[in-house]
């Protein structure tokens, strides 16, 4: 695999004292795949049980793992439908450490009626032969999904299409965001359950756990705003927590969402805005007696060009999550891609250092963090659209002195 040499550059003009107290990001950028069509979705697990993590990645028309640790590509399905797949959701079901897979395909955004497919994949018996798909029910537009833990342990599958049936210009029903059940002993069929139809333009979404309990809640991205979504035995509540209040116009929507930890420990929500934005942005609660009810903006990053990718995490191992954003400047030649690394500077989030991680090898589609060594330091694996490339990137940070 060729190696490719990229500088970390910080762009935020810090004092001595600043600067000295954070690491200096270093990533050695490694080509796992050069050949790739899209690269709409790229995940990280352990596919074959050897406690290892994979690199699972599903393009336009195929669904393939990379095997740590040389990244070994074996091709599990190929053109589920004549149109792209579009994302994928892995995670290990029944406890074997080997993980299963659902792809969403048939992507056809401007099809509010007739498009999508969802597909659960049974594993062939050494998991690097071609796998059976199993067609699930569907919404038209399928656009994201996770498996999500429910709250009597199971796991469903949790999917986000990006418009409601028969929309126009985002405009029209409500998205069915809906879960989907395995099926039981005895059972033949996949039961799809609503969570919520209220919302419009819904491009991305995560599973997080706020409130302290063993089972996920959802974050979720849309024109409207970011919503936390949670379930209960009376089915799920909805909160917004982002939006336009008193006359504010600066939100225009979400297209992705991400959760992390400032160095105070406070929470915070990461975004890309618009959808397929130029801006990085991060969300903060409102303290105590604000006159606001939605959290507070602050604006990281106002110069992408076409942002469709956020990831947090310690990739620096200061104890707090940095945010990762990746770009990828689609249909406009000659404009730059990347990727960048923001971290805060103090434990309310005021202030964010900016380091480029990848200075136009990447058109950055999708991106994961994740420890793909073993070295206890994240990593990032990005995809890239017009680059067609998988690129890990492995963090070769070295740590301050205390």
């Amino acid at each position: 695999m060729k190696k490719l040499s990229l500088v970390c550059l910080a762009t935020w003009i810090l004092s001595a004292p600043l600067l000295a107290a954070l690491p200096t990001p270093r990533f050695r950028a490694v080509n796992i795949d050069t050949n790739i069509g899209i690269g709409y979705g790229v995940v990280i697990a352990d596919m074959n049980g050897d406690k290892k993590p994979d690199i699972v990645l599903v393009d336009k028309a195929q669904v393939a793992w990379y095997e740590n640790p040389a990244w070994t590509k074996h091709v599990i399905a190929e053109k589920l439908t004549e149109l792209d797949h579009v994302c994928i959701a892995v995670q290990d079901l029944d406890g074997d450490g080997k993980a299963e897979v659902a792809v969403g395909a048939g992507w056809n955004p401007g099809d509010t009626v007739g498009s999508g497919a969802n597909f659960f994949l049974l594993p062939s018996g050494d998991r690097v032969q071609p796998w059976s798909p199993v067609r699930l029910p569907h919404e038209p537009t399928v656009h994201r999904m996770h498996w999500i833990r429910t709250p009597s342990g199971s796991y469903e599958l949790a999917v986000v299409p990006l418009h409601g049936r028969g929309n126009k210009n985002g405009q029209g029903e409500g998205v069915r965001i809906q879960a989907m059940r395995l099926p039981g002993k005895g059972e033949y069929t996949w039961r799809p359950d609503l969570i919520d139809s209220s919302l419009h333009m819904t491009h991305n979404f995560q599973p997080v756990r706020w409130e302290g309990k063993p089972w996920d809640e959802l974050l979720v991205a849309g024109k409207e705003g970011v919503f936390h979504m949670v379930k209960s035995a009376s089915g799920w509540a909805r909160q917004q927590l982002v939006g336009n209040e008193g006359g504010e116009t600066n939100f225009v929507g979400a297209g992705e969402v991400r959760d992390g930890r400032l160095p105070g420990h406070e929470r915070f929500l990461a975004t890309i805005e618009p959808m397929h934005g130029h801006q990085a942005v991060i969300y903060t609660p409102p303290g105590v007696g604000a006159s606001r009810r939605f959290w507070e903006r602050h604006v990281l990053d106002d110069q992408l060009i076409d942002g469709h990718a956020v990831a947090c995490g310690d990739l620096l191992g200061t104890g707090s999550d940095q945010v990762v954003v990746g770009w990828r400047a689609m249909n406009r030649p000659g404009a730059k891609v990347g990727v960048k690394l923001f971290t805060a500077l103090d434990d309310k989030g005021g202030q964010w250092r900016t380091d480029l991680i990848d200075d136009n090898h990447m058109a950055c589609e999708d991106l994961r963090v994740g420890d793909l060594n073993g070295d206890g330091k994240p990593d990032i694996i990005a995809a890239g659209r017009a680059t067609h490339n998988l690129v890990l990137y492995i963090n070769e940070t070295e740590k301050t002195a205390p």
